[in-house]
């Protein structure tokens, strides 16, 4: 059995407006849209993956919190940490912590997206035993 993960799924009080956050911000490109108000979609990121974004019943506390149990942040590999940061400075993108050591090699640098869902960016040396995988 062959296993991988085809799309992350993100639940939005505003599924139009985040879905429009992560076409301007991360490049994103819609794949499907149901046609439907409020819309479910699927957002190609240039890289790869997908992100499903569609209706929320309700938000989380502290959705930010990185330790709580359950899925917590999305991570986006980068080729360099301050490439990418400047670009999505650019972009409005605010970072509120500095760049830290990543688990298994390299760095990463938190944020959220303008509903406060974690993602982080993640730079592995070449030299990392992650780094091809």
């Amino acid at each position: 059995m062959h296993l991988a993960i085809e799309h992350i799924a993100i639940p939005s009080p505003d599924p139009a407006a985040l879905r429009s956050w992560y076409e301007r911000v991360l490049g994103a490109r819609e794949i499907f849209n149901n046609g439907q108000s409020p819309p479910t979609c699927l957002m190609a990121l240039p890289g790869g993956g997908w992100f499903e974004i569609y209706a929320a019943e309700g938000a989380p506390e502290k959705r930010g919190n990185n330790k709580l149990a359950g899925f917590r942040h999305v991570a986006l590999r980068v080729d360099s940490i301050e490439v990418a940061k400047a670009e999505l400075e650019r972009r409005g993108v605010k970072f509120g912590e500095e760049v830290r050591p990543a688990a298994g090699g390299g760095r990463v640098l938190f944020f959220e997206d303008f509903e406060g869902n974690l993602l982080h960016l993640v730079e592995r040396p070449a030299e990392s035993p992650l780094a091809g995988k």
